[in-house]
């Protein structure tokens, strides 16, 4: 995901109908996506982070993935470690893909939100080191994840690789498994090499940028036959793209909301789910509803 925080377009709640099961004794689900963990109240992508989103609620653990040189998969956001990683050598900066997987094991990207938050003294105490895919599949096993496949293109080999990793820890075996499940990414070609050999898994294809009016229909058409849903920016949702996309059957999964009037907004929109780095408070106004 790439922006931290967006609003919906203006006119888009006024453009759009709430209909009666909006307002009916059970409401709608709405996903609680926990955008790299609880990240808005612990340093992203790490053990705490995410601990705090069960905590909090969350639906879904999303966090992103990378490949290092040596070919290990690992959890970060960036292509660079330089905005989250600190450590004694060189190796915790420049890209992911150029670093082998033991050099990274010196780097912590915790104390850089202790470097924001200086009163967040309890950071020192946390696991800081950077996750691999293995240890999120074994620790999170009774939990929803919710994986972004970060610059596939750049790594060849990296959706047979994700894919015999889910394999091999047993989240491809059962359909119970299988739905505890969704793949994003911004790579439509990454999600269709994933469809065609798992057809069965949930696949989110991620919007980043406007798309015409004229292109909304066939850009959704082409999407519904691999994908599951959409991940559209909150810049540019609009009350065309979610009609349209839900017409179609596919879900619409909106990135990054974390301010209560833009959940309110968004919820009274008709979105399926929201990416947040703020899932406890995501979830307290879906309890107010």
């Amino acid at each position: 995901m790439r922006p931290r925080s967006v609003r919906p377009p203006a006119g888009l709640v006024a453009g759009l109908l709430v209909t009666l099961a909006a307002c009916a004794d059970a409401p709608r689900p709405i996903a609680v996506i926990g955008h790299r963990g609880a990240s808005a109240d612990a340093p992203e992508h790490t053990f705490a982070s995410w601990d705090r989103a069960v905590a909090d609620g969350a639906d879904w653990l999303e966090f992103d993935l990378q490949r290092t040189a040596d070919s290990v998969l690992v959890v970060l956001h960036d292509d660079a470690l330089d905005r989250t990683a600190r450590g004694p050598t060189p190796a915790c900066t420049g890209l992911v893909r150029a670093r082998a997987r033991a050099e990274l094991a010196a780097c912590d990207v915790a104390r850089w939100f202790r470097e924001r938050h200086p009163e967040a003294t309890w950071v020192d105490t946390i696991d800081g080191r950077i996750p691999t895919l293995d240890e999120i599949l074994v620790r999170y096993r009774a939990h929803a994840l919710y994986i972004e496949l970060k610059s596939p293109e750049s790594a060849p080999g990296m959706v047979e690789q994700f894919l015999a990793a889910l394999e091999r820890h047993g989240w491809l075996a059962t359909a119970e498994a299988r739905d505890r499940l969704l793949v994003q990414s911004f790579s439509p070609g990454a999600l269709q090499r994933v469809h065609a050999r798992v057809p069965g898994l949930r696949l989110i294809q991620l919007v980043g940028d406007s798309i015409p009016e004229a292109a909304v229909e066939p850009t959704l058409d082409s999407i519904a036959r691999y994908a599951a849903g959409i991940g559209p920016s909150g810049r540019i949702l609009t009350p065309r793209l979610l009609a349209a996309a839900h017409a179609k059957g596919l879900l619409v999964h909106v990135y990054t909301v974390n301010e209560e009037a833009q959940m309110r907004a968004l919820i009274a929109a008709g979105v399926d789910g929201m990416f947040t780095d703020r899932p406890g408070l995501l979830r307290r106004v879906l309890a107010a509803r």
